[in-house]
């Protein structure tokens, strides 16, 4: 028998934090949506930013960690620039990011913006 609730004087155990959303799980999110959106097929995005049909799906579903030329190739066949993708990688970012831990970011820091480094 498990019981629902800690004996008297044990504390509850510590459930895990819940994860982070992966940079690639985001990007690849706003491409499939914005594609939608505009009613494309994943072909003929592939043909517009010059990369293959199932590379453009695997990174749409998060399964690629795409280049930055591959980023900015499918997001200008969408009529998008990297940076518009970007922010909206990093809009979705802030919203599903866990609560900020005492010493990080909050929303209300003087930063709160992506940063990105080679």
């Amino acid at each position: 028998m498990i019981p629902l609730r800690p004996p008297a004087g044990h504390p509850a155990p510590e459930r895990p934090a819940p994860r982070e959303p992966l940079w690639r799980d985001l990007v690849g999110d706003v491409l499939r949506r914005e594609r939608q959106s505009q009613e494309r097929t994943l072909r003929d995005v592939a043909d517009a930013a010059r990369i293959s049909m199932p590379y453009l799906s695997e990174v749409e579903r998060g399964r690629k960690e795409a280049s930055s030329e591959v980023l900015a190739a499918a997001a200008h066949a969408l009529g998008l620039s990297l940076g518009d993708l970007l922010a909206r990688a990093q809009g979705e970012l802030v919203r599903l990011a866990r609560p900020a831990r005492p010493g990080r970011a909050t929303p209300n820091s003087p930063y709160d913006g992506l940063c990105l480094v080679a």
